[in-house]
């Protein structure tokens, strides 16, 4: 892939996840979409990743598959409606992302729950 076309593919994916983000905030959203969209847009901003990335080839196959196929599945799943609200927020935002401490936090204490959650499953075996 030339460096171009990598620019472009990251700045498609960073408006998608702008898109999944106020998706998400939108009142007018099914509940469980809305749900999905905060996963995803969660597990997208996360430092944190399913497979750490210093494992070969596989710690990328998560930031390269999971997350565009969890937008793809969050923008089927919107109404046609939300996502064009969204769309047209993102597109007002596209330089920078919005910050939310409280959500980096719950990002966090959720991620030491399943470490915990983990740790005393692996320690009762």
């Amino acid at each position: 892939m030339k460096r171009g076309s990598l620019k472009r593919w990251a700045a498609l994916l960073k408006g998608e996840l702008l898109t999944v983000f106020y998706a998400a905030r939108d009142h007018e959203a099914p509940w469980p979409a809305r749900l999905l969209a905060l996963a995803v847009a969660a597990y997208a901003l996360s430092p944190i990743d399913l497979i750490p990335d210093f494992i070969p080839i596989i710690g990328w196959l998560d930031d390269l598959l999971l997350v565009p196929l969890g937008f793809w599945l969050v923008l089927r799943l919107m109404p046609p409606a939300v996502i064009a609200r969204a769309r047209q927020r993102a597109a007002l935002q596209r330089t920078r992302l919005p910050r939310n401490l409280k959500m980096a936090a719950a990002i966090i204490a959720l991620w030491m729950l399943l470490l915990v959650a983990l740790i005393v499953w692996w320690t009762q075996r």
